[in-house]
């Protein structure tokens, strides 16, 4: 960026008339008077100034010949004009930018004008400022604040909701779930046992402690079990195989009751003959399961 300065010489020639000359636009005498000689033409300062002098690009009026004139790309400033037209400082010597209806702004002005607006305090954000940025919006650092705490993210992990913005704490306790064990908030991953959320390290075997996550399990009374500890720890021991009974678990799904025992269906025939009884007429004798027939061979 750059202006020209020039008061004269370059472009006429201000003097006291010695000789006999006349204006050459209102004929009167200049000898003994101060003159403008332009172009090759002499003529009174009066003249000068109503007919050849330029007009200031801020003040409108004309530039005469006694006043310092600044020029830059065929616009004339009277130095005392040629200020910035935001914070009105002198630009005389000082770099500038002319811009929309040819107004001259100083390099901070222009820097200010062309920096992008915070998201927070509109203000413009200048080159050096530490900023946060996220899609296509950008914050001063210490403006970036949670929408529920107002205390400042700055470059810290947050989350987006909407127009909103909030802090890791904040978001976990006003969107996150809550686990049904332990009452935190599930701030990723977990789990969903009918309808229920768990953190993954919460869902766990009631005997061993293992997680459940992605494995076979059963629940008894509000406690889960893996398989095995469900075989070893709670599950009913069958009265014929002496194994345990692991409904839900593989071969045996049906169990049959009977007083104070329980079999597994296949486990379930005649001490006899071994013909299955489940869902069958049997006959118990001397603690012993028999078949209606057998009993009568005895």
């Amino acid at each position: 960026m750059a202006f020209h300065r020039h008061t004269g010489p370059g472009s006429y020639t201000v003097g006291t008339m010695s000789e006999r000359f006349d204006c050459h636009y209102c004929r009167d005498p200049l000898q003994g008077k101060k003159y403008v000689q332009k172009e090759g033409r002499h003529c009174c300062v009066k003249c000068f100034e109503k007919f050849c002098a330029n007009t200031c690009t801020e003040c409108k009026k004309p530039i005469g010949a006694d006043s310092k004139e600044l020029h830059f790309k065929n616009r004339y400033w009277h130095d005392s004009c040629f200020r910035c037209f935001k914070c009105y400082t002198s630009l005389v010597n000082e770099p500038f930018m002319l811009r929309e209806n040819n107004k001259v702004w100083c390099s901070n002005c222009t820097a200010t004008a062309d920096a992008p607006r915070c998201k927070g305090c509109f203000k413009p954000i200048i080159a050096g400022d530490q900023n946060v940025e996220y899609k296509k919006m950008v914050w001063h650092k210490d403006c970036f604040t949670c929408s529920q705490c107002k205390q400042v993210i700055g470059s810290g992990s947050f989350f987006p909701k909407g127009d909103d913005f909030y802090c890791v704490s904040c978001h976990e306790h006003k969107f996150a779930k809550t686990c049904a064990k332990c009452k935190n908030p599930i701030t990723s991953g977990g789990l969903t046992y009918q309808e229920q959320p768990w953190h993954s390290e919460c869902f766990i075997c009631s005997n061993c402690k293992k997680q459940l996550g992605g494995k076979r399990f059963t629940a008894v009374e509000d406690e889960f079990y893996c398989v095995e500890c469900y075989k070893e720890c709670v599950a009913k021991k069958c009265a014929g195989c002496k194994n345990p009974i692991t409904a839900g678990f593989g071969r045996g799904t049906s169990v049959v009751n009977y007083e104070d025992e329980s079999w597994h269906d296949y486990c379930f025939k005649c001490t006899k003959c071994a013909r299955g009884l489940a869902n069958k007429r049997f006959v118990c004798h001397n603690g012993k399961i028999y078949c209606a027939e057998c009993p009568k061979r005895l």
